[in-house]
């Protein structure tokens, strides 16, 4: 296997509107970023992917962009933005800028003029379709957001594609202008020193059109004329030859990192995007792991909940260990700007949130693949107590609200639930530094409200306690920066059918580390099977004081417990 350093690196992920405010203004901005690099320092992290901050108008914070090459206002300037990459390379951190191409904001430049006429050159950067026979939509394809992926433009009397809000109007990636626009802007970036680019939706650029230019419609998986396009609409017919293109054009120049998101992506599709011969990205964010809590087929999609199974996230996640081995690489993992706090989800934020956090963490960086961790995942910080629709800043969670109790009379005290369980804003309360009244993160009143347990789980509460979840993760960045086998060795799960243990090897040449990991709230016995011959088994890392003369072949697990041993 091919060393990297971005094998070797673990990524830390910063939403800059949430991070930390420098002004006042209650909003997160870069120079906030800068004043904050020595925490990522001491972290230990390598990279840093920061959440888009180029000029928009926020209907999607900042997902939405309307200028490829400067900064959003309330973050900056282009000026903070060299001051901010100077700092994290003179501290060793590389950045990774948020490539957001799939689609622009409707008021881009681009598409102002692409709406004007049918003969305007910048049309052809977008997809338009007529109207279905009879009027309506061209087809049924239901966009993320809620509501129909198809918007009406009356100047060219056509409806424009958009996959998540009608103000993300997408791009035509069969337009060879358009790919050219979105290679300068990379070279761009890169050429002012970023070392890389986390690619949102990428595998939605190729749409699956037909002989005649037709797009299909969606399979019907729910009552109602509009489905879920997702499924529809990744990994096209040309994604990898698009890709592959701008590997040709950008990526081969520069000693970058690249990972792409993938909704619906299956193994296949991630060895073939990631070969380091004939693929073009580094690795994918796959979202098995993410729906393993969402009930299939649920009228509500990603909001029909139900509890995760122990014996699903060991499947997912050897699937994807096993296939990927010596012809891919992996991301690994459980927390981002759209996914609600992982010991909420996976773990335990009450009487054992702080062992839980770190069996989580210890999970993650046990297993093969880059490590992620989005802010605040440092610390154990949790999802949100919303009251209703009042606290949401969301576009998905507000739109979802209004789709089901003021549009279909749902009940509310289940929405709320829902929202609570996976709402993104969950993610996105600010950064928790301290105990002050807004935890430090601004002096003004913030954007989104400060989650009130900040003054029990914060940064400056958690660097002076050498047992915080800080610390754990602290200590096991340095273990496996240490340690070769938890980077390039070979995964191989035991006790594949145990209901609360999640157990594996990982093993380079002669270098055994065993990783087990109790993702239950009650004690679970270990029994090391018999085919492995130890006589040694020192410990590297632990979220419990452990007894040195315990006997690893057969012991009890205490609630939330983790481990990494060598076995000798």
């Amino acid at each position: 296997m091919n060393r990297s350093w971005w094998k070797e690196s673990v990524v830390y992920q910063i939403y800059p509107r949430s991070f930390q405010d420098s002004n006042g203004d209650g909003i997160g901005d870069l120079p906030g970023i800068t004043s904050r690099v020595g925490h990522l320092k001491t972290l230990g992290v390598d990279v840093v992917w920061l959440s888009p901050v180029y000029r928009s108008p926020n209907d999607d914070n900042g997902y939405d962009i309307s200028d490829y090459r400067d900064i959003m206002a309330e973050f900056g300037t282009l000026a903070d933005f060299d001051t901010m990459l100077e700092a994290l390379h003179r501290h060793g951190i590389k950045l990774m800028m948020d490539l957001v191409v799939n689609h622009s904001s409707d008021e881009h430049a681009w598409f102002r003029q692409a709406r004007a006429s049918r003969d305007n050159p910048y049309h052809d950067y977008y997809i338009w379709r007529a109207p279905a026979d009879g009027g309506g939509p061209p087809n049924n394809w239901e966009a993320a957001f809620g509501g129909s992926a198809w918007e009406w433009n009356e100047a060219t009397g056509e409806y424009y594609l958009h996959l998540f809000s009608k103000k993300q109007p997408d791009l035509n990636w069969e337009n060879p202008r358009l790919r050219s626009e979105v290679y300068d802007l990379m070279h761009f970036w890169l050429g002012k020193g970023v070392d890389g680019f986390r690619m949102d939706v990428i595998n939605m650029i190729s749409k699956p059109y037909g002989p005649d230019g037709r797009l299909p419609d969606a399979p019907v998986v729910k009552p109602g004329f509009l489905q879920p396009a997702f499924g529809a609409v990744t990994n096209g017919p040309r994604l990898l030859e698009h890709l592959r293109e701008m590997k040709r054009e950008v990526l081969r120049h520069y000693d970058c990192i690249t990972v792409g998101e993938a909704p619906c992506a299956t193994t296949r599709q991630g060895m073939e995007l990631t070969n380091e011969q004939g693929g073009a990205l580094n690795m994918l964010f796959q979202f098995e792991h993410m729906e393993l809590d969402s009930v299939p087929g649920h009228p509500w999609g990603k909001w029909g909940c139900k509890p995760f199974e122990l014996r699903d996230l060991k499947a997912s996640m050897t699937r994807w260990q096993d296939e990927l081995v010596g012809r891919g690489w992996n991301s690994l993992y459980l927390s981002n700007h759209d996914q609600p706090r992982p010991v909420s989800r996976f773990g335990d934020d009450g009487a054992q949130r702080v062992v839980s956090a770190k069996m989580l963490a210890t999970f993650l960086h046990g297993l093969q693949g880059t490590p992620y961790v989005y802010q605040g995942e440092e610390l154990g910080m949790t999802n949100f107590p919303f009251r209703g629709p009042e606290d949401l800043r969301d576009i998905e969670s507000i739109n979802f609200w209004r789709e089901a109790v003021d549009g279909r009379g749902e009940d509310r005290a289940a929405v709320l639930d829902a929202i609570r369980r996976k709402g993104r804003d969950n993610a996105r309360t600010p950064m928790q530094w301290d105990a002050t009244p807004n935890a430090g993160f601004t002096s003004g009143t913030p954007w989104i409200a400060v989650n009130p347990n900040h003054a029990e789980i914060n940064v400056a509460a958690e660097y002076d306690d050498p047992d915080s979840v800080f610390q754990h993760y602290r200590r096991l960045i340095a273990l496996r920066r240490s340690q070769p086998a938890l980077v390039y060795g070979r995964y191989r799960p035991i006790l594949a059918e145990h209901p609360q243990i999640y157990a594996w090897l990982r093993t380079l040449y002669d270098d055994r580390l065993l990783v087990v990991c109790n993702f239950t709230a009650s004690p679970a016995e270990f029994r090391l099977p018999d085919e492995l011959d130890v006589v040694r088994w020192p410990l590297l890392i632990a979220n419990y004081a452990v007894d040195p003369a315990q006997d690893l072949r057969c012991f009890a697990l205490r609630p939330y417990e983790a481990r990494i041993h060598r076995l000798q």
